[in-house]
């Protein structure tokens, strides 16, 4: 089967995110050895995906194992499940829709609810709430970086946190993540900014480590900026910015 050069280039973010069958996984590793962007894109996408990965982790209850573990003698085996022979999928617009999508929501879902049936009945509310807020924020992420021309820069603030931005100039968004952001204290706040020839315009709050997409226009943005504001924001910078990040050409 014969795939366009230019459809390899798109697949970095799905390779990155293991969304690829194995004949794509080794037609695209053929093309990583000669291609040294697509072997930097895909080393920025799996770094970005860790991050994301972590920024909405959250620890089960400390009983979630005994429970677990009492519950599995009550749980019926199901038979294997053995999947029907498919034809591979061409490289293209297909698998470009839906492999980055899915995969980036398998994984921060995970993430997001991982062992939460075995006491859903408990906490059925919060985890439909925290089920809502998780597809949101997977939606406006993995469209994000599910773009062709998806970007990747990574940064340090002066507070010692690491920092990651994804920008696609066809979606006209911006995806800002943070992690080991020290917390704020009482009455502040982290805000995020964008850099328009020195006009620094707000683009959304995070108080602790996670991942927003920012507010605003990114396209004619320079640089996106971080600095510790009270509590709610402000309409332009109070403290000497953490952060100031040029933004992926």
């Amino acid at each position: 089967m014969k795939h366009d050069a230019t459809d390899a280039h798109t697949l970095a973010a799905a390779y990155a995110l293991g969304a690829l069958d194995s004949g794509e996984r080794g037609v695209f590793e053929d093309h990583l050895r000669t291609c040294e962007a697509c072997r930097q894109e895909v080393a920025e996408f799996e770094a970005t995906a860790a991050r994301l990965a972590a920024a909405v982790s959250q620890a089960p209850p400390a009983a979630a194992k005994a429970r677990v573990m009492t519950a599995i003698e009550s749980v019926r085996q199901l038979p294997p499940r053995i999947p029907a022979p498919v034809s591979a999928p061409a490289f293209g617009g297909v698998l470009r829709r839906r492999a980055v999508p899915l995969a980036l929501a398998a994984g921060v879902a995970a993430a997001v609810l991982g062992g939460a049936t075995v006491w859903q009945t408990q906490h059925s509310q919060d985890l439909e709430r925290q089920a809502r807020q998780a597809q949101q924020q997977l939606d406006a992420v993995s469209t994000v970086l599910a773009a062709p021309d998806a970007r990747t820069v990574h940064g340090k603030a002066a507070n010692g946190a690491l920092t990651t931005v994804v920008t696609s100039a066809r979606q006209n968004e911006a995806v800002f993540t943070a992690t080991n952001l020290p917390a704020p204290g009482t009455g502040k706040t982290y805000q995020l900014w964008l850099d328009h020839d020195g006009t620094m315009r707000p683009a959304g709050l995070i108080e602790h480590d996670g991942t927003v997409v920012l507010a605003g226009d990114p396209a004619d943005a320079g640089a996106v900026g971080l600095t510790l504001e009270p509590a709610g924001g402000s309409p332009q910078p109070t403290t000497t910015p953490l952060l100031l990040m040029p933004l992926p050409a």
